[in-house]
């Protein structure tokens, strides 16, 4: 078959955009009550979640259960007026003795673990096991962090940008460890069984 045909066919879940294996069943869910997409069985709960309508469900109205946070910098972590995020990596008296670049650690793991797409690493965990993380800053003066969540046989990165509308993006997805860059492999994270996301600090 050319290469065209093939492509044509090609079937990814709207969740965690894997492509589906031949053979294997998708679930129809629609993300806004009109048009449908394939969510893996994995992801389906995710994409029930979000408030998605499966396919031959009542349309009865739903809301996506999205938490949105207010944007902050690194300088609004000792803010006292600040909303602290759901079950912070580090304690407020640990933040206060950390470095420039591991608050930016802390900071990109809480608006990781506070974005849906912590849900979906954990739902990819169930199957495939515990993966290796990173987080690595951009250079720049940009302030962006990529995540890296890697399994033997896939990887995620996600750029987080601390003051983007939209804070957490998935930026590039692969198979193969060999085609992340050397940077993006020195493991200074670890994922949690319900997707947390944790930098490997020194609490001392």
């Amino acid at each position: 078959m050319p290469p065209l045909a093939r492509n044509s066919v090609k079937r990814s879940c709207a969740v965690c955009e894997r492509s589906l294996l031949t053979g294997e069943r998708a679930i129809r869910f629609s993300p806004n009550g009109e048009d449908f997409v394939d969510v893996c069985p994995l992801c389906q709960e995710l994409a029930a979640d979000y408030g998605w309508v499966k396919e031959g469900s009542p349309t009865s109205p739903t809301v996506p259960n999205q938490r949105r946070r207010k944007r902050r910098g690194i300088a609004s972590l000792f803010d006292p007026r600040r909303q602290p995020p759901d079950d912070p990596v580090v304690a407020e008296p640990i933040l206060r003795r950390l470095s420039a670049p591991e608050q930016q650690m802390v900071e990109a793991a809480d608006i990781f673990n506070s974005s849906d797409y912590r849900r979906t690493v954990g739902g990819i965990a169930k199957s495939l096991g515990a993966p290796r993380a990173s987080i690595v800053p951009l250079s720049g003066v940009s302030g962006e962090l990529i995540v890296t969540v890697a399994w033997d046989i896939s990887w995620y990165q996600y750029r987080v940008s601390p003051e983007a509308a939209q804070p957490v993006r998935l930026a590039e997805r692969g198979h193969e460890l060999a085609e992340l860059d050397a940077g993006y492999q020195r493991w200074n994270a670890r994922i949690e069984q319900d997707g947390r996301l944790v930098p490997e600090i020194s609490p001392l």
